[in-house]
Parts: structure tokens; C-alpha cells; sequence
């Protein structure tokens, strides 16, 4: 479709243009109007922060990922470890619909919340965990349990970049990505504009240049699965129909954005050792042995 000229010699393509931008015009101030009344106001202060391990058995890609070992400890539990060391966090749970895991992380001291097995993915459980504790919070951090050596810092920092960017629902955190990691779409890749807001998230490369080749000077962001989110939006989350972008690249994240909510984006330097498919654990127990992490 031809996009339509600024100026026309023709009275009826000016006025048709001047209707379509007074539409999109309302639409949007519309959508502002409509997300600052949600969030409360711009002032609404987000102090209490909950942080949520989303866990399920049935992985397709890794089924009982939670409780593999990892050099003599199940995954869940370093990860719980080391989220407990975040200072924002006012408390943790684990959330999860499978007993076994239930069972396991009770024994090492976590509070656990069941949660249906009709969660499509981490941030629904998320948010019906959140339902079901008895205290109230402004912000839920979404903590992938399947990152055992996330650092306390990285917590910390998506939470803050929360509650310092009042119009946002949702932040998370990007690093550095490896040109290895270029076409491999287990690695999410992400980009942002100028002031730190999520634009688009894919499983390709992204931006992609017309070479088809990685760019070496470019750089490069890769997001890692913490997220976290103002309280009152996860309580609609699950109520958002699925998008097409959604769908086609299997990233939950791009239903916020589909849907004009706004994304904050830190970045940080954090080296990823993620647990996806069972080739990654011997990865990183042979990096925790190099690093000589217990």
C-alpha cells in the first residue's frame, strides 16, 4: 500500500489523511489514558516486590529439568539459593503444578505454591501463584529456574528499573550476545530504543542485515529469562488473547508489547549459563568446576 503524501492537491486524500492520523491519534492517547488509569497514576509507588520460581516437570525439550542434579544439588535449589541473596526481594516462592518438585523444594527450605496444570507458561503461573499468597505486592520477579548461577544483582536491577520507570509493566535484562549464539534460536535475542524500552524479541537475529552474515561491531543484546511485573498488570496477563508475533515466535513477552504495554530493558554483564537441553548441565558443572563454584 502506498503510504500517503504529506501534502495533496486533492481535498478528499487531505481529509481522509487528516482522518486516519486523527484515529491513530486517539488510539494511542486512548491507550495512554487507559494504561495510567490501570497502573494508578504515574506517582503509585511499587515498593513490595515477591519474588516467583515458575517450575513444571513436563518440558518438551527437557522433562524433570528442575530436579536434574547439578554437582550434587538439584537446579531448583541453586536457584533458589541464589535469588535469596537479592536485597529487593520482600519474600520467595516457588510456584508448580508437580508434586515431586513440591516435595523437593520443601525439603530444602522453600515455600511452595501449586499452582493447575493448564499454565501455558511461566508468567501464568506467576500470576496465579501471585492470587494465591496471602500478602499483597506491587511487583512479581518472574525468576527462570532454570538459570542456577543467576546473579542477586540482576534481581535487584530489574526490580529497581521497574520502580523507577512509572509508564512500564514489565522489565527484564539483557547481555552481551555471543556471535556463536547468533542463529541458535534457544538464544532470545532483543532490541530497544533509545531510552531503554523493549522493541522486539526473537528467536532470529536481530537486526538482521542484508549480508545475512553477524555483523562483529554490532552490538548484539541477548535476553535472559528474568522479567518482572507491576502486580495489578500480571493479574490480567492470562486474560490477553494470544498474539500473532506470540505464536509464531513462542515468546510470551511479545504479548505485552503486542498488546502497547510498555517494557523496560537493563543491560548487564552476566555470563549465561542457562539449562535448556541435557547437553547444558555438563556445560555448566564443567564452568562451576573451572570457577570453582560449590
Amino acid at each position: 500500500m502506498s503510504p500517503n503524501p504529506i501534502c495533496s492537491s486533492s481535498e478528499s486524500s487531505s481529509t481522509k489523511s487528516w482522518i486516519v492520523h486523527g484515529v491513530l491519534a486517539g488510539a494511542a492517547i486512548a491507550a495512554a489514558i487507559g494504561a495510567r488509569t490501570y497502573l494508578g497514576g504515574s506517582k503509585r509507588i511499587r515498593s513490595r516486590v515477591v519474588g516467583i520460581i515458575p517450575a513444571r516437570y513436563a518440558s518438551s525439550r527437557f522433562q524433570g529439568k528442575p530436579l536434574v542434579n547439578i554437582l550434587g544439588k538439584p537446579m531448583i535449589q541453586r536457584t533458589w539459593e541464589m535469588s535469596k541473596l537479592a536485597t529487593t526481594l520482600d519474600h520467595l516462592v516457588v510456584a508448580t503444578d508437580d508434586e515431586k518438585i513440591a516435595e523437593c523444594c520443601r525439603g530444602f527450605g522453600a515455600d511452595v505454591i501449586m499452582t493447575s496444570e493448564s499454565c501455558r507458561n511461566g508468567t501464568e503461573r506467576c500470576s496465579e501463584a501471585l492470587q494465591k499468597l496471602e500478602k499483597k505486592y506491587d511487583i512479581v520477579v518472574n525468576i527462570q529456574g532454570d538459570e542456577p548461577l543467576i546473579e542477586p544483582e540482576i534481581i535487584d536491577g530489574v526490580v529497581k528499573a521497574l520502580q523507577g520507570a512509572p509508564d512500564a509493566v514489565f522489565s527484564t535484562a539483557v547481555t552481551s550476545l555471543k556471535p556463536e549464539d547468533a542463529f541458535d534460536p534457544n538464544r532470545v535475542k532483543c532490541v530497544v530504543d533509545n531510552r531503554g524500552y523493549a522493541i522486539y524479541f526473537s528467536r532470529g537475529l536481530i537486526p538482521f542485515n542484508k549480508s545475512g552474515n553477524v555483523n562483529p561491531q554490532f552490538p548484539y543484546m541477548l535476553h535472559l529469562g528474568i522479567q518482572s511485573y507491576d502486580s495489578k498488570f500480571l493479574k490480567i496477563y492470562p486474560g490477553l488473547q494470544p498474539t500473532p508475533l506470540q505464536l509464531e515466535e513462542d515468546l510470551e513477552q511479545l504479548k505485552v508489547l503486542e498488546n502497547g504495554y510498555k517494557m523496560k530493558v537493563i543491560k548487564v554483564d552476566h555470563e549465561v549459563h542457562g539449562v535448556d537441553i541435557p547437553e547444558d548441565v555438563e556445560k555448566i558443572e564443567s564452568f562451576m568446576r573451572e570457577k570453582n563454584l560449590s
